[in-house]
């Protein structure tokens, strides 16, 4: 048995597939293309240290192997989620052992490097810096918030973008052909619908688009001497599957930043559609319930305060009778809240007063506001010369003061004029013009 033919026996489809140079290899041209920096250290042989930044089945992997192989290096590869610094240890002997008998660079690849800690990240940086590896890391991850400064500091970062649908038809098309690596002796038909719903399903990941090119291989209707990957197949395949979405990681928070954006911006279209897109990849829809709470009160507050009835009312929908009702609720609440009034007086308000509590002295309560329960506290002047606003003129007692003395002429909600903000507004104005004809009287 040829070594190739046990390949193609035991090894996954997308491992068969992985490309060995540059030419053949999908996307990632703002990298990799003529003339492009990376390009030419890569053929110029000039390694440095580096991470890959970038989602799944990009190519993290493969571009790692092949700029070993360009540079004739030794490729030690470690997985964060299966290694420890006993491996790290031994990675590095193996690397120490090619540099002083072989005299060969090593590349030490460390996949989904954000999963190590702190310190055992420190404990690449003595052999990064002597030279003893070149260090590529590959992370989905935001580099920034996952890797320590040191080590980042070593290394140059390169973002990888998601493969586009044209890309990944192209390597499909290409994995039926080849007869070597590929599904090319099975002479499969791929018809247009099917090819459509796989590389929709692919979501941009070339790993994940043969995967499942490989399941439908295997359901693939028999006709005379070829095999048939029609619509039917594919929808067999592709049940229950779900978009890409990671729900701690960099896809969350960028997918909830363009909801609350989108809601931000009036644009009930697109905070539908992010909505749709963080149900699907299934974010618990109780999570997005508490973030649109709070959109309502930070972004609209009191230019409409029925958008937090609205928002409240979808979670408890959501918490009582779940899906579907629950998610058509939550799309309700999402789109009354990008068509409502915008206001963010209320959240301005709330942390200027906050940040005068955290930062001043916590000043007495004047003695007109106190409650005087006891005899002695009244003796005290407690709730002396308080003024009841509902026996006054239009309930207002216009010219009292319930602020501290030190605090007098803070103002801290400022309404907008958006919404029912701009009537709030206008009474507002009124009682401080009322105030100042008191303080003349």
């Amino acid at each position: 048995m040829t070594d190739l033919f046990s390949q193609q026996l035991y090894q996954p489809l997308a491992a068969r597939m992985r490309p060995g140079t540059l030419d053949g290899f999908f996307g990632q041209q703002h990298l990799i293309g003529p003339g492009k920096p990376l390009r030419e250290a890569i053929e110029n042989g000039t390694l440095h240290s580096m991470i890959f930044w970038g989602p799944p089945g990009v190519g993290k992997t493969t571009l790692a192997k092949i700029i070993a192989a360009s540079a004739d290096a030794h490729f030690e590869s470690i997985s964060a989620v299966l290694s420890g610094v006993k491996e790290i240890r031994a990675s590095i002997a193996k690397a120490e052992e090619q540099r002083d008998l072989r005299g060969r660079k090593t590349i030490l690849f460390v996949d989904e490097v954000h999963r190590f800690n702190k310190s055992q990240q420190d404990a690449f940086l003595p052999y990064v810096e002597d030279g003893t590896v070149v260090f590529i890391g590959a992370t989905t991850e935001n580099p920034s918030f996952e890797l320590n400064n040191a080590l980042l500091s070593r290394c140059r970062v390169y973002v990888l973008k998601s493969l586009d649908k044209p890309q990944i038809k192209v390597l499909i098309q290409q994995t039926l052909a080849n007869t070597e690596s590929g599904l090319g002796q099975r002479k499969l038909k791929l018809d247009e619908t099917a090819l459509e719903l796989l590389a929709n399903a692919a979501d941009g990941d070339a790993r994940r688009a043969l995967n499942l090119l490989e399941i439908a291989n295997d359901l693939a209707s028999e006709q005379g001497d070829q095999a048939i990957i029609d619509g039917a197949v594919l929808e067999q395949v592709l049940v229950g599957d779900t978009r890409r979405f990671d729900k701690s990681g960099e896809y969350f928070y960028d997918q909830i930043s363009a909801l609350h954006k989108s809601v931000r911006g009036s644009s009930p279209d697109a905070a539908l559609y992010w909505l749709c897109r963080m149900l699907d990849g299934g974010c618990d829809p109780l999570y997005i319930a508490r973030r649109v709470a709070r959109i309502a009160s930070e972004d609209i507050g009191n230019a409409d305060p029925r958008a937090l009835e609205v928002a409240l009312n979808a979670w408890t929908i959501q918490e009582r009778l779940g899906s579907p009702e629950g998610e058509l609720a939550l799309a309700q609440a999402v789109t009354y809240c990008a068509v409502a009034a915008k206001s963010n007086a209320l959240y301005n308000a709330f942390k200027a007063t906050m940040a005068d509590v955290k930062s001043l002295p916590s000043y007495e309560v004047p003695m007109h506001l106190r409650n005087a329960p006891t005899r002695l506290m009244k003796e005290l002047d407690y709730d002396r010369d308080y003024r009841y606003a509902h026996d006054e003129k239009g309930a207002y007692a216009a010219g009292e003061t319930y602020l501290p003395e030190e605090l007098t002429d803070r103002q801290y909600y400022v309404p907008t004029g958006n919404g029912l903000e701009k009537k709030i507004a206008e009474k507002l104005a009124h009682l401080r013009s009322l105030d100042a004809q008191q303080s003349k009287d």
